[in-house]
């Protein structure tokens, strides 16, 4: 529902254009009821937005963000990479066992990486194309739904403009009918009036002659 129901009593197919003196008369009374701050705050009706509430972590993602800093951290993607072996600084010098378990362990860890983006593409090499082609149709059943909801909305606007254009249309001639009665009603009562204040000026005259003959 709307926050505020107004009628708006006009006949655009009947009533003649204002002029550029009525329009900016119309505009200056507008704005004598507009609060100074009309562009910037919202209606007194529309209720205030909530306060809203980020994480710590989106929090810290739009103050960078505001600051234009460059993003740190995230994931490594050095780990899924191919590991080199140790080095040894002499044929006879003993290999580090640590840096071998460490380089064995990155190796598991780029070889399950492997593993599994080769069984991802595979997927995708499979399924990929009858899922992407699934997903446009789904896509263009929604865009002909929309499509066909907006032309239905256009026709019932087109439909309701057409009957109030024919019923200003049929009643016009009643209404300059009545406008020119009003007209002249209004024309007689000023006659009325004109020729009430001429009667009247005309007995006060009259009184005036008399109160002077009566002094004489």
């Amino acid at each position: 529902m709307p926050l505020i129901n107004e009628s708006h009593d006009s006949l655009p197919y009947v009533d003649a254009q204002p002029s550029a003196s009525a329009y900016s008369r119309a505009q200056q009374l507008i704005n004598a009821e507009l609060s100074p701050d009309h562009a910037s705050s919202t209606h007194p009706l529309i209720p205030e937005a909530p306060e809203p509430r980020f994480s710590p972590l989106i929090q810290q993602e739009l103050e960078r963000k505001a600051t234009g800093a460059s993003l740190t951290g995230g994931i490594d993607l050095s780990r899924y990479e191919a590991p080199e072996a140790p080095t040894r600084a002499s044929d006879s010098e003993p290999p580090n066992l640590a840096e071998w378990r460490q380089t064995l362990q990155k190796a598991y860890v780029s070889s399950s990486h492997l593993t599994k983006r080769h069984e991802n593409l595979a997927l995708l090499e499979e399924n990929g194309k009858n899922a992407w082609l699934i997903g446009n149709a789904q896509l263009e059943d929604i865009l002909r739904g929309l499509e066909k909801e907006l032309a239905e909305t256009k026709d019932a606007a087109e439909e309701v403009n057409k009957q109030r254009k024919i019923a200003q249309e049929t009643r016009q001639g009643e209404l300059v009918g009545l406008e020119d009665t009003w007209k002249r009603g209004v024309g007689a009562i000023l006659d009325v009036e004109l020729a009430s204040e001429g009667l009247r000026m005309q007995i006060l005259e009259h009184r005036r002659q008399v109160a002077q003959q009566q002094l004489r």
